[in-house]
């Protein structure tokens, strides 16, 4: 029986790693995407919105790694682990709520020029 659980815990462990290092590569693939995306309309000149395209790409990579930590917690063994992942998911967390916070005020900016340039428009009409 022992044979058997240790044979399950070291699937385990495995199946884990491997998820984790696939959700920590999707988050730094989505951060490289939109890096070389933001660069590349930046140089061009082409989008306005890149701070929001950027940050969202920020977000959302920031996520994907967060997922991975949590998936790490599985198979901590020790507190002191224990510890540091939860300070680096609380990081990230806090991280993703500020740029959240960012991309938010940013909308809404945006979201007042637009109506601002409306009624003036309107006013010139």
């Amino acid at each position: 029986m022992e044979g058997l659980i240790g044979s399950l815990q070291l699937i385990l462990t495995d199946v884990v790693e491997i998820c984790t290092m696939l959700m920590e590569f999707a988050g730094i693939a989505v951060l490289v995407v939109s890096a070389v995306k933001g660069f590349y309309h930046w140089a061009r000149k082409s989008d306005k919105n890149i701070r929001l395209d950027l940050g969202q790409g920020i977000a959302l990579a920031l996520e994907f790694k967060m997922g991975g930590e949590v998936l790490r917690t599985v198979v901590v063994r020790e507190w002191k682990e224990l510890g540091i992942l939860g300070a680096i998911i609380l990081l990230r967390g806090v991280l993703t709520f500020l740029i959240h916070w960012e991309i938010q005020n940013e909308k809404k900016e945006e979201e007042e020029k637009r109506s601002a340039a409306k009624a003036l428009e309107r006013e010139a009409e």
